[in-house]
């Protein structure tokens, strides 16, 4: 690996912590909305923490390209690259629910490094490097033990293009919530998977979500003891949006569910 573990980690967790200040900042401000279609939302929030993140994370390791939500013509990312959501849940952010999120993931040869998630107005930051774990404000996180679907708390989301996939998304739905003790939507797939590797979900699966929806969430979850793959239990590809992460145990019984 071209890079000191050490070296990128903490600038990394330092330029984190200063995004999540400035979106604590726009979080007192009137809201400036655009759309990028009839319910996919951008802010002035957004543009300002990638523009930042990108200005920063090009200092501390100037040989990694972006892929960043705002600014990306391509949903493959490059062999090393750093893969950028500036605000994970623009919608919920917008209606000033606190449900919102940073999301960074270093992405080199063919896999993720390293992955940050800031939810700061929440006051959580998870944090994961390959082979050292995953972390919830410096203290160690795991998934949750649970190992019958009775008994699984069950995150999913919705895409964008909600027309199209209705019928797919309310079928998953049928299957799933009989045989589950509940599903949660929060809007900000970062914060599901974040929210498993920490045991609060048992298990998660969305559809359409690109690379920077899943990147650091998928890191903390396999750090954090947890699986990550298709619906069809197949390896995930990044490029592809269908998401199936549970703590493990609930794998194979909610891929049943979901293929």
């Amino acid at each position: 690996m071209s890079f000191s573990t050490d070296a990128i980690f903490n600038p990394l967790c330092d330029i984190m912590r200063a995004a999540g200040d400035i979106l604590w900042t726009h979080h007192s401000r009137p809201r400036t909305v655009s759309y990028k279609g009839r319910i996919d939302l951008l802010t002035e929030t957004d543009l300002a923490i990638e523009h930042f993140l990108k200005a920063e994370l090009g200092k501390c390791l100037p040989e990694a390209d972006f892929l960043a939500e705002e600014s990306a013509e391509t949903l493959i990312p490059s062999d090393y690259c750093w893969i950028i959501d500036p605000v994970d849940g623009t919608t919920n952010f917008a209606h000033g629910l606190p449900l919102a999120a940073i999301s960074v993931a270093l992405w080199h040869q063919g896999r993720v490094e390293m992955g940050v998630v800031n939810i700061p107005l929440l006051g959580e930051m998870y944090c994961a490097v390959r082979g050292y774990g995953a972390f919830c404000n410096n203290v160690p996180i795991t998934v949750s033990t649970t190992s019958t679907l009775g008994a699984a708390l069950v995150a999913t989301g919705f895409p964008y293009a909600i027309e199209e996939e209705l019928p797919a998304v309310l079928a998953r739905m049928k299957a799933v919530l009989p045989q589950v003790q509940g599903v949660r939507r929060c809007g900000v797939a970062s914060i599901d998977l974040a929210w498993l590797a920490c045991g609060r979900f048992d298990a998660f699966y969305e559809n359409r979500l690109k690379p920077w929806d899943v990147a650091a969430g998928w890191l903390l979850v396999e750090e954090a003891g947890g699986r990550l793959t298709h619906f069809d239990a197949s390896p995930h590809n990044i490029s592809d949006g269908e998401v199936l992460a549970t703590n493990g145990y609930l794998h194979s019984a909610m891929s049943e569910l979901l293929v």
